[in-house]
């Protein structure tokens, strides 16, 4: 972009073509007095504070909004400017209720910074009384609170709602001293399409919005600020623990505007989401079971009685039965330092690969797709990239719900114009409102679908055949299965009109550059890596792969599936994705590692159940994980469970799993530890301790290493710090990974050595398989369908307020407030058919077992589904979903099952 230079209080700055001047001032470190200014939005110059003086021109002007011309002088701070500035504040001060002894952010306030800068007299001007209504859209919230009385009317709550989050809830109402911000038609909060994301929040540049919680809980400049990596989703949010000086308690959470990856913005369970850190319910002290199992009858023991006991019993079961007879399931929730110990463990001192996590369960059909296709499982370009992709494919991926921080920038980026969106989804979620295209396929039938988008592309001579001719291998096995997959045979299987498959295949072959975005929805199914492996396919078709905004993005649920991936919490690699089974990388774990390990890849987590069942696995070990709430056929998943022969449940809280368990170990939450996450983009973060653990609870490593040295094999680590620098020796993408390098904005892996900058986007030039590699997959329909007996199709999933199986949202008062249960959505159609009513209760039955649930009648879903998410033991949606398993990637389809609706007697 065209460089310019101007001059502002006479220095020189040099900045790009558009640039506005404040933040060319701001470059230059001068700083202009604003209120109204935040940098996610467009200027507004409403608050006259910013104003300059431009040589040669006439008048004040505001910096915000006027935008640098080249040799422009300008001068910031004049006598002239200053006592504008002074009447400006003391007409806002007028209208606001000065009263910063008793306000929360009091100390850290810019309102209250400038009236003493500019030595404001605040009665100078009569106060003008507000007739505004103490009630208001905020009142009897539990998030929010709205007072109008400190409310300057900058409008930056209102533009952030419309222009970052894309929702319009807020708006303002009446004139002059009378305005006040308020929801269309005054509706209640709740009532209204508020995502409580609370960026309003943020930007409020006084305390007229604050989370109500927050209120008298102690002022901003009482509070400790610790920057660390929220604990939920797999965005990787920047966020600061506001923790009382005093109490030691997390007061709220904020985040910072500019950091990477969130810029300062946060969603419903980043801002509210916090309460289980310090929730009265937190595992203390280390659990025996004295009764029999499931009864909830435990003893309180000291560590060495309880860390004694797991070994020891671990211990038996291995001489009597040999390694293979105990399993140990890591964490998605847990830091790559944590899962790295985990699986040495398992490894080194158990003796077995019979290790695996969450990730079977969500992503192993991308680890075994991606890796086939380019020869690596994981998103291929980076999330900033996605707000200025002139092309983004969604596809399975719930993503303002699931991932609403990516959401947000989407969505910023088709308001905006620069972008298309086409959206594929078996429902009609709320990113599908800004899609140019929305193809509502059925739940299992997105290999026909891309199919036939493939079939369009190579008709209508759209395929790039010089990126496929340099770059990939296999092209021509793949004509004869695409040659047959016409749209108009699509139609049948997906119900999707051929004329849009057309329309979204033109849209998407002829974009300058298109990204594909998927999730869950791609991949729990039996054919999860037939469907990742199609879309490697489109992506190669067009040369979308390699460069900035053309790539296949695999948006990882939980905040650290990515790194527990990373690090070898899978049956079949160690960390870094070196396999087992190969003798190099045997020998180089054994060298390393100081002992004899086995060759032979271990059991996944679907195949560890059946294997207690079975007698054939005796022990598990469960780090962080709550298989009886999260796994398929979850009756099946108790039953086996109950069989253990001993089972130890490490975690924060007594979940489903951890009261059916022997031991039960309280860990450190995300808030207490100090270690890494691996978001999404794969950018490697840092996690920092912000308050005291509770009790007696330890971090998670160290239990492990404790137990690890009970059992004649020593693991000893000073810090977290020791430990990252073994992964780092031994994971040829984390070779370049410190702490030092990634205290401020982390790095993205493949970062193989120190001086290496990180990599944005993969595959640049060329694979890591040398060639991408086509991969031929016809349509396979799900294993269970739809039949007389149970006529409907159940596909299930997560929702915006809660995350996976309820351990940590369902204690938040904000979260639980917004949604106390889950719904079944029911298509009208559907409902009438049924005589099922909005709300009124509905038995929902499988072959495998039943649960009762409130039905929730929209259009949401198509005629023949039905929708339910997994995050309420009430109504565990696991109870209902079957346990067939991808032939590759073993991962179980969650997403399609055949169900009957009843009303509820």
């Amino acid at each position: 972009m065209k460089q310019i230079t101007c001059y502002i209080d006479d220095k020189a700055v040099t900045v790009a073509e558009g640039t506005t001047l404040l933040n060319a001032a701001r470059k230059a470190g001068i700083d202009i007095p604003n209120l109204c200014y935040d940098p996610r939005c467009a200027p507004i110059g409403a608050c006259r504070l910013c104003l300059v003086e431009i040589e040669g021109q006439r008048g004040m002007q505001t910096s915000c909004t006027r935008i640098v011309e080249p040799d422009m002088r300008v001068a910031t701070d004049t006598p002239k400017l200053n006592s504008q500035r002074k009447r400006t504040l003391e007409l806002i001060l007028s209208e606001h209720r000065f009263e910063c002894g008793t306000c929360d952010t009091d100390g850290e306030c810019r309102l209250q910074d400038y009236a003493y800068d500019f030595k404001v007299q605040e009665n100078r001007i009569p106060h003008i009384e507000s007739r505004v209504k103490t009630r208001n859209y905020t009142s009897g919230e539990k998030a929010l609170i709205y007072d109008p009385t400190k409310c300057i009317r900058c409008g930056r709550c209102v533009a952030i709602c419309a222009e970052v989050q894309g929702i319009e809830t807020l708006t303002l109402r009446n004139r002059s001293g009378q305005v006040l911000v308020t929801t269309g038609f005054d509706v209640p909060l709740k009532e209204s399409t508020c995502e409580t994301c609370s960026q309003c929040i943020s930007t409020c540049p006084t305390s007229a919005l604050y989370e109500r919680s927050a209120k008298f809980a102690g002022k901003l400049k009482d509070m400790n600020r610790v920057r660390t990596t929220c604990g939920y989703c797999g965005v990787g949010c920047q966020i600061d623990l506001n923790v009382h000086k005093k109490t030691g308690k997390i007061v709220r959470v904020t985040s910072e505007v500019g950091v990477v990856p969130n810029d300062g913005n946060l969603c419903v369970k980043g801002r509210f989401g916090m309460d289980f850190v310090g929730d009265s319910r937190r595992l203390t002290k280390p659990l025996i079971r004295t009764g029999e199992r499931g009864d909830g009858a435990y003893r309180e023991a000291e560590w060495d009685e309880a860390l004694d006991l797991v070994a020891s019993r671990l211990s038996k079961i291995k001489k009597e039965a040999g390694p293979d007879a105990i399993a140990g399931f890591s964490s998605a929730r847990t830091t790559n330092e944590d899962n790295f110990v985990m699986q040495k463990f398992v490894r080194a001192a158990v003796g077995t690969n019979n290790v695996d996590h969450c990730a079977r369960l969500c992503h192993s059909s991308t680890v075994a797709g991606l890796a086939k296709a380019f020869g690596s499982g994981a998103m291929t370009n980076s999330i900033a990239e996605l707000s200025d992709t002139p092309l983004i494919f969604i596809i399975g991926s719930n993503t303002t719900e699931c991932h609403p921080i990516i959401g947000i920038n989407i969505r910023q980026a088709v308001q905006s114009g620069k972008s298309k969106l086409i959206v594929a989804d078996p429902r009609r979620i709320s990113i599908a409102r800004s899609a140019d295209i929305h193809m509502q396929q059925r739940s299992g039938s997105d290999v026909a679908l891309i199919n036939a988008m493939m079939h369009v592309i190579l008709k209508e001579d759209l395929a790039d055949r010089d990126f496929i001719a340099s770059r990939t291998e296999g092209f021509e096995d793949l004509l004869p299965e695409i040659e047959g997959a016409t749209p108009e045979l699509a139609e049948k299987i997906t119900s999707v009109p051929a004329e849009t498959i057309r329309k979204a295949a033109r849209m998407y072959a002829t974009a300058e550059s298109a990204a594909i975005i998927y999730s869950m929805g791609i991949t729990q199914h039996a054919c999860g890596t037939d469907n990742v492996l199609v879309l490697a396919n489109l992506a190669m078709m067009t040369g979308n792969v390699g460069r900035r905004n053309a790539g296949v993005n695999p948006l990882r649920g939980q905040n650290n599936v990515q790194g527990a991936c990373d690090m070898g919490a899978l049956p079949n690699v160690y960390n870094g994705y070196q396999k087992v089974d190969d003798p190099k990388v045997q020998k180089k774990f054994e060298t390393a590692w100081n002992t004899k390990l086995s060759n032979k890849p271990g059991l996944t987590v679907v195949e560890i159940m059946n294997g207690l069942e079975s007698g054939k696995v005796r022990g598990l070990y469960v780090m962080g994980e709550n298989p009886a709430l999260s796994d398929p056929d979850t009756n099946h998943v108790l039953e086996s469970l109950k069989k253990a022969d001993f089972l130890v449940v490490q975690d924060i809280f007594m979940t489903e799993t951890a009261e059916l368990a022997d031991v039960v170990l309280p860990a450190y939450s995300f808030a207490e530890k100090e270690g890494t996450f691996t978001n999404t983009e794969r950018r490697v973060q840092r996690l920092r301790k912000a308050v005291t653990p509770p009790g007696e609870a330890l971090e998670d490593w160290e239990i492990i290493c404790r137990i690890s040295l009970r059992m004649g094999y020593e693991m000893a680590y000073g810090n977290t710090e020791a430990i990252m620098k073994e992964i780092q020796s031994l994971t040829p993408s984390y070779g370049g990974i410190t702490y030092k390098r990634i205290d401020k904005v982390g790095l993205q892996w493949p970062c193989p050595t120190e001086d290496h900058p990180g990599t944005p986007w993969l595959h640049e030039g060329t694979f890591a398989r040398g060639l991408g590699k086509f991969h031929t997959a016809a349509y396979i329909p799900p294993r269970e369908q739809a039949d007389t007996a149970y006529p409907l199709v159940l596909t299930t999933g997560r929702q915006l307020e809660h995350w996976h199986t309820g351990t940590m949202t369902r204690k938040s008062v904000v979260l639980d407030d917004r949604v106390p249960h889950g719904v079944l959505e029911l298509n009208p159609e559907d409902a009438t058919r049924l005589g099922v009513a909005d709300g009124e209760p509905v038995k929902v039955s499988s072959r495998r077992g039943e649960v009762t649930v409130p039905a929730r009648v929209g259009d949401k879903t198509a005629p023949g589904t039905v929708f339910l998410v997994f995050h309420f033991k009430e109504h565990p949606a696991n109870a209902l979903t079957i346990a067939a398993l991808d032939p590759v990637a073993k991962i179980p389809e969650f997403k399609a099952c055949a169900v009957k609706v009843e009303k509820s007697s």
